[in-house]
Order: C-alpha cells, then structure tokens, then sequence
C-alpha cells in the first residue's frame, strides 16, 4: 500500500483493556482459554458436519459455515491481543490496522446474513414441513451461503475504502484493543460526518434489514408452533429453534449497541466491552449453545467415538 496517500502515521498505538500489568497477565490466561475452547468446539462442529451422515441437513450445512467464520473472526482479533497483553508496547502498523478493521467486518457482516439463512431454514421446516426438501435443495442452501459471504465482504470494502480516504496525520494513540473502525476514524484529520453517515446507513442495511427479517420470520414460526395440537409437538418445534434464537439474541444485542448509537454516544469502555463480547465471547459460546442442547450433535458425536473405539479396538486384536 502506498502510504503516500494516507497521511504520516505509520502505526497506531492500542490502549488495550487496561495498563495494570497483574491484570494483563490474568486476561492473557483468561482469554487464551477462551480462544483454545473457541477453537476446538468450532473445529468439532465442521468435522461433525462433514463426516457424520446425521448432520448432512441444511440446518448443519449453515451452522458449518458459522463455526467456519467464527474461528476466523476471533483469529483475526485474539492472537494479536494476546500478543499485546505481553507486551509492553502495544502497537500495530499501518496497513495491519486496515487488515484489522477488513476481516471483522466482512466476518460481522457475513454472520448478519448467515444467521437470517439458518431463520429461514428454521421458517421452511415449521411452517412448511412437506416442501421442506423441495425448498432448501443444495442449490439453494451454496447460493444462500455463497451470498451471506459476498453481501460481508462487500459491506467491509465500502467502509475500509472510505476510511481509507481520510488522512491520519495524527495523534495515533487508539483507545482500544484492536481496530475497531469508529475508533480509528475518531484519530482522522479530516470531518468523519460522512464515515459517520456511511456506517450508519450500512448497519441498517446489514444489521437491521436482516435482524428485522429474522424477527418477522419467528413471528410466523411462533404462530405455526402454537397451532400444533399437542404440547410435546410444540415443544419439539421449538426446541429445534432455541440454540437459533439465543445466537441470534446475543450476537445482535452487542452489534445494535455498537454500531446503531449516535456517534456523539460512544463510551470507549462500553465499545470495548461490547466488541469483546460479539468478537471473543459469542465465538466460544455459539458452539456450546448448538451442542449442549442439541441431540443431533450429541448423538453424532457418540456415534463417531463408537465407531472409532470399535475400529481401535479391532486394530488391537
């Protein structure tokens, strides 16, 4: 990249979460847990997908997807910030910035829409079960899948290359523990209104246009729920939905707060704690919810241990 174009400032300094060193190391422990259970329970979940013959549902397909982009997204933040809790200068260049800011963004977005694929999934098998393989084909479900990524990686192009327009002359000293894009533009030289406008008007488009979607969605699934005669009916309906419906709660809650305030609201402490959450936290926890819950998953697992077992013991004898 030519950093001609871009203003002085050749590397940004990270705030971090805190300065007491004690605390940094104890969140080094803490986090580098979260990141090693985040790994594994969303490793767990592909290779369950791709190897059991249980799971070859567009439910599982979706939900592969979702354990794929979250090993992404907090490898994108994660390791740097573990880095920098041993660090004593907490830094990051330039162009590491920009990639920072990138891959979140398109990871956030694409999440967006991949969480309104899986509703609709969950809307096709409720409300309409007897098309319901008609319906979510393969086709259906890569094209799906194939547009949740683009529609993210679009999203972050158009905010990178606008606050790639702003020169940074400095200061150059970030409030926080990584890239977040309004925290960077807050050091721009230069009026941000437009950067402002920008993220504004795409958060509707990419958050609130499909959270508003999912929500209707569940209004027709609750409606299809209550008129199934029996309650063990209804309740295996919706338990079908719940892991859906805790994601989805989760994952939203913390964007709409960060992204739909105005920007004269922004708390750095509050903006950290949320991108903690959507970026580190909700990663670990999504595997967990769609596992502990979930038969499927469970008896998948079982069978595979079985399978391996049997196959092990044979190899003994």
């Amino acid at each position: 990249m030519n950093r001609s174009n871009y203003g002085t400032v050749e590397e940004f300094i990270l705030l971090g979460l805190t300065s007491q060193r004690n605390i940094q190391l104890l969140l080094f422990v803490i986090f580098l847990s979260f990141y090693v259970i985040s790994l594994i329970g969303n490793i767990i979940i592909i290779t369950l997908s791709r190897i059991s013959s249980r799971l070859y549902t567009p439910m599982y397909f979706f939900l592969s997807n979702l354990s794929f982009l979250d090993i992404w997204y907090t490898s994108s933040i994660v390791p740097k910030m573990l880095i920098d809790f041993l660090s004593v200068r907490k830094s990051i260049s330039f162009n590491g910035c920009v990639i920072q800011m990138f891959i979140p963004l398109s990871l956030g977005g694409t999440e967006c829409y991949l969480l309104l694929s899986m509703a609709y999934d969950r809307y096709v098998a409720i409300c309409t079960p007897l098309h319901y393989t008609n319906v979510m084909h393969s086709n259906l479900c890569i094209r799906m899948a194939t547009g949740s990524w683009v529609g993210g990686i679009l999203n972050s192009i158009v905010h990178t290359v606008f606050a790639l327009q702003l020169p940074f002359c400095g200061p150059n000293v970030i409030n926080h523990f990584m890239c977040e894009i309004p925290s960077v533009l807050e050091l721009a030289c230069a009026d941000i209104s437009l950067n402002k406008t920008v993220i504004f008007v795409f958060a509707m488009l990419v958050v609130m246009g499909p959270f508003f979607l999912i929500l209707i969605t569940y209004g027709y699934i609750i409606s299809s729920i209550l008129k199934i005669s029996t309650s063990v009916g209804r309740k295996k309906a919706f338990s079908t939905c719940a892991s859906h419906i805790i994601v989805v709660s989760l994952f939203y809650g913390t964007i709409i707060f960060m992204y739909m305030r105005p920007g004269s609201t922004h708390v750095a402490n509050q903006d950290k704690m949320a991108t903690l959450f959507y970026s580190v936290i909700t990663p670990m926890l999504n595997p967990l919810i769609y596992t502990l819950r979930n038969k499927d998953v469970i008896g998948a697992f079982v069978d595979i241990t079985r399978k391996k077992f049997v196959m092990d013991k044979g190899y003994k004898h």
